[in-house]
Protein backbone atom coordinates (compact mmCIF):
# COMPACT_ATOMS: atom_id res chain seq x y z
CA UNK A 1 0.00 0.00 0.00
CA UNK A 2 1.33 3.39 -0.81
CA UNK A 3 2.38 5.85 2.05
CA UNK A 4 -0.19 8.38 2.53
CA UNK A 5 2.72 11.09 2.22
CA UNK A 6 5.89 11.41 0.25
CA UNK A 7 8.90 13.38 0.22
CA UNK A 8 9.61 15.17 -2.89
CA UNK A 9 12.69 17.76 -3.98
CA UNK A 10 12.20 21.18 -4.34
CA UNK A 11 13.62 24.56 -5.07
CA UNK A 12 12.59 27.43 -3.01
CA UNK A 13 12.87 30.92 -3.14
CA UNK A 14 12.89 33.30 -0.92
CA UNK A 15 14.09 37.11 -0.53
CA UNK A 16 15.51 36.95 -3.89
CA UNK A 17 17.16 33.55 -4.30
CA UNK A 18 17.14 30.10 -4.57
CA UNK A 19 17.90 27.01 -2.86
CA UNK A 20 17.04 23.61 -2.40
CA UNK A 21 15.39 21.00 -0.62
CA UNK A 22 12.79 18.50 0.04
CA UNK A 23 8.93 18.63 1.13
CA UNK A 24 6.47 16.01 2.18
CA UNK A 25 3.54 16.06 0.33
CA UNK A 26 0.32 13.81 0.58
CA UNK A 27 -0.09 10.67 -1.99
CA UNK A 28 -3.25 11.19 -4.30
CA UNK A 29 -4.85 8.19 -5.44
CA UNK A 30 -8.05 6.56 -7.62
CA UNK A 31 -9.64 4.27 -5.24
CA UNK A 32 -12.64 1.93 -6.62
CA UNK A 33 -15.03 1.16 -4.63
CA UNK A 34 -16.48 -2.41 -5.92
CA UNK A 35 -19.85 -4.17 -4.35
CA UNK A 36 -20.47 -7.60 -5.33
CA UNK A 37 -18.03 -7.57 -8.32
CA UNK A 38 -19.51 -4.51 -9.74
CA UNK A 39 -17.54 -1.13 -9.74
CA UNK A 40 -19.97 1.79 -8.04
CA UNK A 41 -17.65 4.82 -7.62
CA UNK A 42 -13.89 6.02 -8.45
CA UNK A 43 -12.81 8.67 -6.06
CA UNK A 44 -9.46 10.20 -5.30
CA UNK A 45 -8.14 9.78 -2.35
CA UNK A 46 -5.45 9.42 0.58
CA UNK A 47 -4.31 5.91 1.03
CA UNK A 48 -5.23 5.38 4.36
CA UNK A 49 -8.09 4.48 6.75
CA UNK A 50 -9.58 2.92 3.96
CA UNK A 51 -11.56 0.12 5.76
CA UNK A 52 -13.30 3.10 7.40
CA UNK A 53 -13.60 5.14 4.00
CA UNK A 54 -15.37 2.11 2.23
CA UNK A 55 -17.83 1.97 5.27
CA UNK A 56 -18.67 5.32 5.48
CA UNK A 57 -18.71 5.93 1.86
CA UNK A 58 -21.26 3.21 1.81
CA UNK A 59 -23.07 4.33 4.64
CA UNK A 60 -23.59 7.96 3.28
CA UNK A 61 -24.39 7.38 -0.17
CA UNK A 62 -26.97 5.29 1.24
CA UNK A 63 -25.41 2.02 -0.67
CA UNK A 64 -26.40 -0.02 2.80
CA UNK A 65 -28.78 1.18 5.71
CA UNK A 66 -25.89 -0.30 8.57
CA UNK A 67 -22.31 -1.21 8.41
CA UNK A 68 -23.85 -4.75 9.03
CA UNK A 69 -24.55 -4.94 5.73
CA UNK A 70 -21.56 -5.38 4.97
CA UNK A 71 -20.74 -9.11 4.46
CA UNK A 72 -16.90 -8.84 3.63
CA UNK A 73 -14.38 -5.66 2.99
CA UNK A 74 -11.09 -6.46 1.40
CA UNK A 75 -8.57 -3.85 0.58
CA UNK A 76 -6.73 -4.86 -2.68
CA UNK A 77 -3.56 -2.92 -3.90
CA UNK A 78 -3.72 -2.56 -7.61
CA UNK A 79 -0.40 -0.82 -9.83
CA UNK A 80 -2.26 2.06 -10.47
CA UNK A 81 -4.56 2.35 -7.52
CA UNK A 82 -7.01 0.85 -4.49
CA UNK A 83 -10.11 -1.58 -4.95
CA UNK A 84 -12.36 -1.86 -1.92
CA UNK A 85 -14.56 -5.07 -2.83
CA UNK A 86 -17.34 -5.29 -0.89
CA UNK A 87 -20.02 -7.93 -1.13
CA UNK A 88 -23.44 -7.37 0.53
CA UNK A 89 -26.12 -9.40 1.65
CA UNK A 90 -28.78 -10.14 -0.86
CA UNK A 91 -31.54 -8.13 -0.06
CA UNK A 92 -29.02 -4.83 -0.64
CA UNK A 93 -27.15 -6.29 -3.34
CA UNK A 94 -30.72 -6.44 -5.18
CA UNK A 95 -31.63 -2.87 -4.31
CA UNK A 96 -28.06 -1.23 -5.66
CA UNK A 97 -28.71 -2.79 -8.77
CA UNK A 98 -31.46 -1.40 -9.38
CA UNK A 99 -29.80 2.97 -8.70
CA UNK A 100 -26.52 1.66 -9.95
CA UNK A 101 -24.28 4.29 -10.99
CA UNK A 102 -20.74 5.00 -12.07
CA UNK A 103 -19.16 8.32 -11.07
CA UNK A 104 -15.41 9.61 -11.98
CA UNK A 105 -15.05 11.70 -8.94
CA UNK A 106 -11.93 14.27 -8.82
CA UNK A 107 -10.40 15.09 -5.18
CA UNK A 108 -12.99 15.14 -2.50
CA UNK A 109 -16.36 15.39 -5.02
CA UNK A 110 -19.12 14.84 -3.42
CA UNK A 111 -21.96 15.03 -5.80
CA UNK A 112 -20.01 13.64 -8.73
CA UNK A 113 -22.14 11.43 -10.93
CA UNK A 114 -25.50 12.36 -9.62
CA UNK A 115 -27.51 12.23 -12.58
CA UNK A 116 -30.59 14.32 -11.04
CA UNK A 117 -31.06 17.70 -9.69
CA UNK A 118 -33.78 16.10 -7.18
CA UNK A 119 -30.72 13.62 -6.17
CA UNK A 120 -28.30 16.17 -5.20
CA UNK A 121 -30.45 18.25 -3.41
CA UNK A 122 -32.38 15.04 -1.55
CA UNK A 123 -33.27 15.67 1.90
CA UNK A 124 -30.51 15.06 4.78
CA UNK A 125 -32.04 12.54 7.52
CA UNK A 126 -33.62 14.36 10.10
CA UNK A 127 -31.41 14.25 13.36
CA UNK A 128 -32.83 13.44 17.08
CA UNK A 129 -33.01 15.78 19.77
CA UNK A 130 -29.35 15.32 20.48
CA UNK A 131 -27.06 16.57 23.62
CA UNK A 132 -26.60 20.23 24.48
CA UNK A 133 -23.28 21.94 24.53
CA UNK A 134 -21.14 24.98 26.28
CA UNK A 135 -20.18 27.68 24.18
CA UNK A 136 -16.34 26.71 25.92
CA UNK A 137 -16.77 23.23 25.31
CA UNK A 138 -16.90 24.22 21.52
CA UNK A 139 -14.01 26.12 21.69
CA UNK A 140 -12.33 23.25 23.53
CA UNK A 141 -12.56 20.96 21.24
CA UNK A 142 -12.06 22.74 18.20
CA UNK A 143 -8.50 23.71 19.65
CA UNK A 144 -7.83 20.11 20.46
CA UNK A 145 -7.69 19.31 16.58
CA UNK A 146 -4.95 20.63 15.54
CA UNK A 147 -2.01 19.24 17.42
CA UNK A 148 -3.99 15.44 15.94
CA UNK A 149 -3.93 16.45 12.22
CA UNK A 150 -0.87 14.27 11.91
CA UNK A 151 -1.06 14.47 8.21
CA UNK A 152 -1.84 17.77 7.86
CA UNK A 153 1.37 18.92 10.18
CA UNK A 154 3.56 16.96 7.85
CA UNK A 155 2.19 18.18 4.65
CA UNK A 156 -0.68 21.11 5.13
CA UNK A 157 -2.46 20.09 2.28
CA UNK A 158 -5.04 17.87 4.13
CA UNK A 159 -8.33 18.14 5.72
CA UNK A 160 -9.82 16.82 8.27
CA UNK A 161 -12.95 15.46 10.22
CA UNK A 162 -13.09 14.93 13.54
CA UNK A 163 -15.78 13.63 16.20
CA UNK A 164 -15.88 14.71 20.43
CA UNK A 165 -17.62 14.30 23.19
CA UNK A 166 -17.31 16.12 26.79
CA UNK A 167 -16.38 12.80 28.46
CA UNK A 168 -13.61 11.28 25.80
CA UNK A 169 -12.45 14.17 24.03
CA UNK A 170 -11.41 13.56 20.13
CA UNK A 171 -12.86 10.26 19.94
CA UNK A 172 -11.95 10.10 16.40
CA UNK A 173 -10.45 11.73 13.64
CA UNK A 174 -9.42 10.81 9.93
CA UNK A 175 -7.75 13.05 7.29
CA UNK A 176 -7.76 13.08 3.39
CA UNK A 177 -7.11 15.15 0.50
CA UNK A 178 -10.60 15.30 -0.21
CA UNK A 179 -12.80 17.00 3.01
CA UNK A 180 -15.54 14.52 1.80
CA UNK A 181 -13.77 11.81 2.26
CA UNK A 182 -12.67 12.61 5.10
CA UNK A 183 -15.79 12.87 6.57
CA UNK A 184 -16.86 9.25 4.88
CA UNK A 185 -13.96 8.19 6.67
CA UNK A 186 -15.21 9.51 10.33
CA UNK A 187 -18.17 7.66 9.16
CA UNK A 188 -17.07 4.53 8.86
CA UNK A 189 -14.82 4.93 12.04
CA UNK A 190 -17.89 5.69 14.39
CA UNK A 191 -20.14 3.04 12.53
CA UNK A 192 -17.09 0.38 12.64
CA UNK A 193 -16.73 1.22 16.38
CA UNK A 194 -20.55 1.93 17.51
CA UNK A 195 -19.88 5.15 18.59
CA UNK A 196 -22.90 6.62 19.63
CA UNK A 197 -22.92 9.99 17.33
CA UNK A 198 -25.82 12.28 19.51
CA UNK A 199 -23.27 12.26 22.19
CA UNK A 200 -20.91 14.38 20.56
CA UNK A 201 -20.07 17.31 17.99
CA UNK A 202 -18.90 16.87 14.60
CA UNK A 203 -15.21 18.87 13.82
CA UNK A 204 -14.73 19.60 10.30
CA UNK A 205 -11.64 22.30 8.99
CA UNK A 206 -13.25 22.30 5.66
CA UNK A 207 -15.83 24.82 4.57
CA UNK A 208 -19.60 23.27 5.10
CA UNK A 209 -21.15 22.59 1.66
CA UNK A 210 -24.42 20.78 1.66
CA UNK A 211 -23.40 17.40 1.01
CA UNK A 212 -21.06 17.92 3.97
CA UNK A 213 -24.48 18.36 6.04
CA UNK A 214 -26.06 15.43 4.44
CA UNK A 215 -22.92 13.09 5.72
CA UNK A 216 -23.11 14.63 9.02
CA UNK A 217 -26.83 13.68 9.31
CA UNK A 218 -26.26 9.97 8.27
CA UNK A 219 -24.04 9.85 11.35
CA UNK A 220 -26.92 10.49 13.63
CA UNK A 221 -24.58 13.93 15.61
CA UNK A 222 -26.75 16.71 15.79
CA UNK A 223 -23.83 19.37 16.32
CA UNK A 224 -21.44 20.25 13.66
CA UNK A 225 -19.03 22.53 13.89
CA UNK A 226 -16.62 23.63 11.05
CA UNK A 227 -13.57 26.07 10.87
CA UNK A 228 -15.00 27.91 7.26
CA UNK A 229 -18.20 29.51 6.43
CA UNK A 230 -21.31 27.26 5.08
CA UNK A 231 -22.71 27.93 2.04
CA UNK A 232 -26.46 28.77 1.63
CA UNK A 233 -28.09 25.69 0.58
CA UNK A 234 -25.80 24.19 3.53
CA UNK A 235 -27.93 26.13 6.10
CA UNK A 236 -31.02 25.35 4.49
CA UNK A 237 -30.10 21.90 4.34
CA UNK A 238 -29.56 21.83 8.53
CA UNK A 239 -32.25 24.03 9.49
CA UNK A 240 -34.37 21.13 7.43
CA UNK A 241 -32.68 18.53 9.29
CA UNK A 242 -32.50 19.79 13.00
CA UNK A 243 -29.09 20.46 12.55
CA UNK A 244 -26.91 22.41 14.92
CA UNK A 245 -24.87 24.22 12.54
CA UNK A 246 -21.49 25.87 14.11
CA UNK A 247 -19.18 27.46 11.75
CA UNK A 248 -16.42 30.18 11.37
CA UNK A 249 -15.06 28.80 14.30
CA UNK A 250 -11.65 30.93 14.97
CA UNK A 251 -9.13 31.00 18.46
CA UNK A 252 -12.37 33.94 19.24
CA UNK A 253 -15.03 32.18 19.11
CA UNK A 254 -17.65 30.88 16.20
CA UNK A 255 -21.28 31.84 14.32
CA UNK A 256 -24.14 29.41 14.79
CA UNK A 257 -26.50 29.51 11.81
CA UNK A 258 -29.33 26.78 12.80
CA UNK A 259 -30.93 25.14 15.66
CA UNK A 260 -28.58 27.48 18.79
CA UNK A 261 -30.54 25.92 21.23
CA UNK A 262 -28.31 23.20 21.83
CA UNK A 263 -25.05 25.57 22.53
CA UNK A 264 -25.71 27.53 25.84
CA UNK A 265 -23.24 30.53 27.10
CA UNK A 266 -20.43 30.26 29.09
CA UNK A 267 -19.23 27.06 30.71
CA UNK A 268 -22.19 24.85 31.39
CA UNK A 269 -24.16 23.76 28.92
CA UNK A 270 -28.39 23.53 30.16
CA UNK A 271 -29.86 20.37 29.42
CA UNK A 272 -33.57 20.88 28.36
Amino acid sequence: MKSPAVSVHRRIWREGGFSEGSRSIPEETPIALTYNAGTYAVMMGTPQDLEDFAVGFSLTEGVVKSSADIQSLDVVALDEGVELRMWLDQPQAERLRERRRNIAGPTGCGLCGIDSIVEAARPATMVGVGRHFSADQIMKAMQSISSLQKLNIETRAVHAAAFWNPEQGVVALREDVGRHNALDKLTGALARNSVDAKEGLVLLTSRVSVEMVQKTAVTGAAVMVSVSAPTALAVRMADEAGITLAAIARSDGFEVFTHPYRIADGATAHVA
